[in-house]
């Protein structure tokens, strides 16, 4: 496929109103206000601090946005989890290069560059803290992880635009950690979406300039804290992060995030949730009842949701598309890794959604998915075909498809071969 010309990134912060099983750190386990805005060109240019211009839509009294008729395609994909065995193979990877870098993660993500970096943008989940001076990284064996900052290369040089960090891992190294998370994300010119160390922008919301188009970007976790379950406890020194946790903001909470979004000149709204029950293919209550509420809405286009480690339903709700769980992009998870892991840890998915404006403000939406299985050899990320990997693409295909038809189907279809 063609690889596109990246869009430039605006990485917005905004003021507004038992541990998981992330296991196998060692290969083995069980199992708003007024907004300060940055520009930020993801091939890392220097940042600004203007806006790039559009056309902003009008919005009627039905809700109903108005404006200049678009056309573009928004890649997403699982789940990023940098477990010991994937950052030493990371550093073989370095020594093989010779270029002096400490680590190389741009050839686990080369077989999957041509799909993700032919979409206009292309978002990914982080799941883990991300250190800029690659100190106090994640220990064998410990569920508390903190990843290399040149993951971060690594994903932009697969054609990512930028990322949400709405994890149940988002505070394992506090505020320090989050602080490092944010600047490396800054630094490495990726955006980023998810909680913020800033207690006077507790909120921070990626912002991206497609075509023309604006498409901003909002993430909430079920956890802070790493609690079990959906929960609202916030850390003593951080209370601010309440502002993407979506338990305690709920839906209405999320919607006026998003309304708030499209006042601003958004024209399109995509929402990134950390939610579910791990390693479980079907989705909570809590995920379906969230999804309806806000995909009813005018204000929200497009729901991605990771966190459970396995492939999960898309469902499509008003012509919009909500993939509950896409499984997992990049980790060391799978049977022959810890005894009790179901295969579906070691697969995800890519889905590319393509989103249509005509000029009346109707919006249609269109998705194809490319299933994908992780290499444990090397951690190399593969996408799959029915004639590649049969087995790793009917699981893929059955647990995207397998809501009853009375609760609406997912009407993605699969990727040409």
């Amino acid at each position: 496929m063609p690889v596109r010309p990246r869009p430039a990134a605006l990485a917005v912060t905004a003021t507004c109103a038992a541990l998981a099983a992330c296991s196998l750190g060692s290969g083995t386990g069980t199992p708003g206000g007024p907004a300060v805005a940055s520009t930020a060109n993801t091939r890392g240019s220097a940042a600004t601090t203007s806006q790039a211009p559009h056309a902003s839509p009008t919005t009627a009294a039905d809700g109903t946005v108005r404006g200049k008729p678009f056309s573009i395609t928004i890649a997403a994909a699982g789940d990023i989890l940098t477990h010991v065995p994937v950052r030493n193979d990371a550093a073989a990877d370095a020594k093989k290069a010779g270029k002096g870098a400490a680590y190389d993660f741009t050839p686990m993500f080369a077989e999957v560059k041509p799909i993700l970096s032919a979409a206009d943008l292309a978002l990914c989940h982080m799941e883990t803290p991300v250190s800029q001076s690659d100190t106090g990284l994640s220990r064998p064996g410990v569920l508390v992880f903190n990843t290399p900052h040149e993951i971060l290369d690594g994903l932009r040089s697969a054609g990512y635009d930028g990322c949400d960090f709405a994890s149940n891992h988002e505070f394992d190294g506090g505020l320090s950690g989050l602080r490092s998370t944010q600047a490396a994300f800054k630094a490495a010119g990726l955006g980023y979406a998810g909680p913020s160390a800033d207690p006077d922008a507790p909120r921070a919301v990626a912002s991206y300039s497609v075509k023309g188009v604006k498409v901003t970007h909002l993430a909430y976790s079920y956890t802070v804290l790493n609690n079990w379950g959906p929960n609202t406890a916030l850390p003593n020194d951080a209370p601010w992060l309440k502002q993407t946790l979506w338990p305690a903001r709920g839906a209405s909470g999320i919607l006026a995030d998003a309304k708030a979004a499209k006042a601003a000149g958004a024209d399109v709204v995509v929402v990134s949730f950390h939610w579910g029950a791990e390693y479980i293919s079907a989705p909570t209550t809590d995920q379906t009842s969230m999804a309806k509420k806000l995909l009813a809405s005018p204000y929200v286009d497009l729901i991605l949701g990771t966190h459970v480690h396995v492939v999960q339903p898309c469902q499509t709700i008003d012509d919009k598309f909500v993939f509950y769980g896409m499984g997992n992009s990049l980790s060391n998870q799978g049977p022959s890794q810890a005894k009790g892991l179901r295969p579906e840890t070691q697969e995800g998915m890519i889905a590319t959604v393509t989103i249509d404006r005509d000029a009346g403000g109707a919006v249609s939406e269109k998705a194809v998915y490319t299933p994908t299985r992780v290499n444990l050899t090397g951690h190399v990320i593969e996408p799959v075909t029915k004639a590649t990997n049969p087995t790793t693409y009917a699981r893929v295909h059955k647990w995207l498809t397998s809501l009853p038809a009375s609760t609406g189907t997912c009407t993605a279809t699969e990727s040409s071969p």
